[in-house]
C-alpha cells in the first residue's frame, strides 16, 4: 500500500508484525515433552496432559496470567471495626488459575493415583502450569510437598490430609473444618538467620494438647494458606509445627501479617512478615528434629524450582521461536537467518535438557519410596538441578527477551515476566551456594548418592566420545577431596552438564544430542547462548523445537 492509498488520518500500515501467539496447545507443540511423558512412565494420562496443554495456551489462560499480575495481592490488617483479621485479597484472576491447578490435581495427583508415573503426570501438569502463570505455583507446591511430612503426625493426617489431596479450591476465610479443600504454606526463615534456620529465635511453649508459639517469620509463603510448616525452638531443639489459620475452637489463630514483601517478581502470589502472638500448633515428629522433618518437604518445593524454571524456559523458547518465524529484517526472516538460528537452536538445547532432567527426576521420585537406587539417586540429582537449571533460567530468559529486541522488554509480551519470576526459583528454598554444600553432604555422607548417579552417567556410555571423556574426568574430580566446598560450583555444573548429556545421548535425536555435548562438553562453546560450532543439525534442531 503506497502512501495515497492509506484511510483518512491514517499514518502508516501495520505489517511486519506476529499474529497472537494465542490457543496453541503447548503439549502439542512440544515434542520433547511428549516423549518424556511416555518414556518416564506417565504415557497412561496422556489425555489428560493434553489437555491441560490446551488450556496453557489457550488465550483465557494468557489473560487469566496477566490479570493475576497487574493485580497483586494487598492486605487487610483489619476490618472497619477494627478487628485484627489479617486477611490477603487477591485478583479473581488469582483464583481462577488456582482452581484450574487444584482441580487437575497439581497439588494432590501423587497422593490420590496409587499408579506408577503418577509423579511423571504430575511434574507434565505443572511444567505446563507455569507457562501460563506461574506466581501460583508457589501454594500448589507447597500444599502438594507437606504431605509426606504429616506422615510423621498420623493423627493430624487422618484429619487433615483428605482437604490437602481434595480437587476443590476454596479461598474464604473461615476454619479448615468447614472447607472441602484447604491449601498449605510455609514459613521457616528469621531476620537473623536466613538458610542458616538453626539460627531461629521463635519458641514454644507446651499448651494442653499443643503448644504455643511466640515469634517471627521473615518471610511466610502464600499467607492465606489454611495452615502452615514452621519451625520453632523447644528445649530440645528446632522442632516442626503444623500452625493452622484458625484454632480448633474455630477462632482466629494469632498470627499476624506484619507486612507483604514488595518482591522483584512472583507478582501475582503473596509473601509475607508474620508474627506469632502465641499462636496455637501442634508438634509434628521428634522434639530437635525440625529440620530433618521439614527437609522432607524441601526436597519436593526443590524439585518443582527446577520444574518451574524449565517450564519458564520453555516458554520463553516458545514466544521467541514465534516471534521470529513471522518478523522479517534486511530481507530475510529472522528464524532463516544464520546467528539467529545459531541462538534459537541453542536456547532449544537447553530448554530440552532441562525438561529431561526434570522429568527423569521425576521419575525417580516415583521409584524411590521402593528402591534405594532411586530414591539415592533423587537426593543428588535435586541439588544438582535446582542448581543448574534454576541458575540459567534467568539468563536464558533474557537471551530470549534479545530475539524480540525491545518487543521482549515491554510488559505486553510475557518475556518482562518471566525474566522477573525467573530468580525465585534459584533462591527460594536454597540458594546456589546451599546446593552446592548440599550436594558434597550427600557425596560424604551418602557414597551411594554418589553410585547411583554414576550409574545414570554410565548407562549413556558410548553413545558419545566427548560424553565419555567427561564422565572418566568426573569420575577422577570426585575421588579428589581436597578444597571441594571452594570448586562446589564448577563440580555441581560439571556434574549436571554430564546428566543432561547423558540423557539426551539415551533419548533424544541424534543432532540434539550431539549439538549439546559439542557445545557443552567438546569446550567449542557454550560461554554465551549462540555460540554453537559449526557442522550441527540446526534444520532438525528448530524443527523438533517448533512442532
Amino acid at each position: 500500500m503506497s502512501p495515497a492509498d492509506l484511510p483518512p488520518g491514517a499514518t502508516h500500515v501495520v505489517f511486519n508484525q506476529p499474529p497472537p501467539l494465542e490457543d496453541r496447545n503447548l503439549y502439542e507443540g512440544d515434542s520433547a515433552l511428549q516423549e518424556a511423558l511416555r518414556r518416564e512412565g506417565g504415557g497412561w494420562a496422556e489425555a489428560q496432559v493434553h489437555a491441560y496443554g490446551a488450556w496453557a495456551g489457550s488465550a483465557d489462560a494468557i489473560q487469566l496470567g496477566f490479570q493475576a499480575n497487574e493485580y497483586p495481592p494487598r492486605l487487610r490488617t483489619h476490618d472497619r471495626y477494627g478487628q485484627r483479621i489479617d486477611r490477603v485479597e487477591y485478583h479473581p484472576a488469582y483464583h481462577a488459575l488456582m482452581r484450574q491447578a487444584i482441580a487437575h490435581g497439581l497439588a494432590a495427583l501423587p497422593w490420590r493415583e496409587h499408579h506408577p508415573g503418577a509423579q511423571v503426570v504430575r511434574a507434565a501438569l505443572f511444567y505446563l502450569h507455569t507457562q501460563a502463570e506461574a506466581g501460583t505455583c508457589c501454594p500448589v507446591t507447597m500444599t502438594y510437598a507437606c504431605a509426606p511430612v504429616l506422615r510423621y503426625a498420623p493423627a493430624l493426617a487422618a484429619c487433615w490430609l483428605p482437604r490437602i489431596t481434595a480437587l476443590d479450591y476454596e479461598p474464604a476465610d473461615r476454619p479448615a473444618a468447614d472447607k472441602p479443600g484447604i491449601t498449605v504454606g510455609m514459613a521457616m526463615t528469621e531476620k537473623q538467620g536466613g538458610s542458616d534456620v538453626r539460627a531461629n529465635t521463635t519458641r514454644a511453649e507446651p499448651d494442653g494438647d499443643g503448644y504455643r508459639l511466640t515469634g517471627h517469620k521473615w518471610f511466610c509463603s502464600a499467607p492465606m494458606s489454611d495452615a502452615f510448616l514452621t519451625l520453632a525452638q523447644l528445649p530440645e531443639g528446632l522442632t516442626c509445627f503444623w500452625l493452622p489459620r484458625w484454632r480448633p475452637d474455630g477462632s482466629r489463630n494469632t498470627i499476624h501479617i506484619q507486612r507483604l514483601k514488595d518482591k522483584l517478581g512472583n507478582r501475582s502470589n503473596a509473601s509475607a512478615e508474620v508474627e506469632f502472638h502465641g499462636a496455637w500448633a501442634e508438634r509434628i515428629g521428634e522434639p530437635g528434629r525440625g529440620v530433618a522433618t521439614i527437609l522432607e518437604m524441601v526436597a519436593l518445593t526443590r524439585c518443582d524450582c527446577l520444574l518451574g524454571s524449565a517450564g519458564l524456559m520453555r516458554q520463553a523458547l516458545t514466544q521467541a521461536l514465534h516471534h521470529c518465524r513471522h518478523r522479517s529484517a534486511f530481507g530475510r526472516l529472522l528464524a532463516e537467518q544464520p546467528l539467529m538460528r545459531n541462538v534459537l537452536a541453542d536456547l532449544a538445547l537447553e530448554s530440552e535438557a532441562a525438561l529431561v532432567l526434570a522429568l527423569r527426576l521425576a521419575r525417580a521420585l516415583d521409584e524411590a519410596p521402593a528402591d534405594p537406587i532411586a530414591q539415592a539417586l533423587v537426593r543428588l540429582a535435586t541439588a544438582l538441578g535446582k542448581f543448574w537449571v534454576c541458575k540459567r533460567a534467568t539468563y536464558f530468559i533474557h537471551e530470549a527477551q534479545e530475539c524480540l529486541g525491545g518487543l521482549g522488554y515491554i510488559e505486553e509480551s510475557m518475556l518482562p515476566r518471566l525474566y522477573r519470576e525467573a530468580p525465585v526459583n534459584s533462591i527460594w528454598e536454597g540458594s546456589g551456594n546451599i546446593q552446592c554444600l548440599d550436594l558434597l553432604r550427600a557425596l560424604e555422607r551418602e557414597p551411594q548418592s554418589r553410585d547411583a548417579l554414576l550409574a545414570e552417567l554410565a548407562a549413556a556410555r558410548g553413545g558419545d566420545r566427548r560424553l565419555d571423556i567427561a564422565i572418566a574426568s568426573l569420575s577422577a574430580e570426585l575421588a579428589d577431596g581436597s578444597d571441594l566446598e571452594y570448586r562446589a560450583r564448577a563440580l555441581a555444573q560439571r556434574l549436571a552438564l554430564a546428566l543432561q548429556a547423558a540423557l539426551l545421548v539415551r533419548h533424544a535425536p541424534a543432532a540434539v544430542a550431539d549439538a549439546f555435548c559439542a557445545s557443552r562438553l567438546g569446550g567449542e562453546g557454550g560461554r554465551v547462548f549462540g555460540d554453537l560450532p559449526r557442522g550441527l543439525d540446526l534444520d532438525a534442531i528448530l524443527a523438533r523445537a517448533w512442532t
